[in-house]
């Protein structure tokens, strides 16, 4: 089974920066797409940024031109970095890997990283 590890949380002030990471432990064959959400207290899990295999990136109005999602397929990784952060992006954020394998659908998700953002 594929593990998906989460890191690079923490707590930093109104317009600092942060960069998540999410690091797959196990073997993974397949097509692969790439996602972060984020659930802030009281309110529903959204979903922030995507990259597809191909490279292809898309976000959440909140966040474009603040956040920049990446990967490194070699090393199984998926990284968040969080630019001009505002108190409105404090959320437990997760990683989450959706791979395709023919006609096959599988998808894995992070234990969560805690970002808070103070004002």
């Amino acid at each position: 089974q594929v593990q998906l590890v989460e890191s690079g949380g923490g707590l930093v002030q109104t317009g600092g920066s942060l960069r998540l990471s999410c690091a797959a432990s196990g073997s993974i064959l397949g097509i692969k797409t790439w996602n972060w959400y984020r659930q802030a207290p009281g309110k529903q899990r959204e979903l922030v940024a995507t990259i597809t295999s191909g490279g292809i990136t898309n976000y959440a109005d909140s966040v474009k031109g603040r956040f920049t999602i990446s990967r490194d397929n070699a090393k199984n990784t998926a990284y968040l970095q969080m630019n001009s952060l505002i108190p409105e992006d404090t959320a437990v954020y997760y990683c989450n890997l959706v791979v395709y394998d023919g006609s096959t659908r599988r998808m894995y998700w992070g234990q969560g990283t805690q970002v808070t953002v103070s004002s």
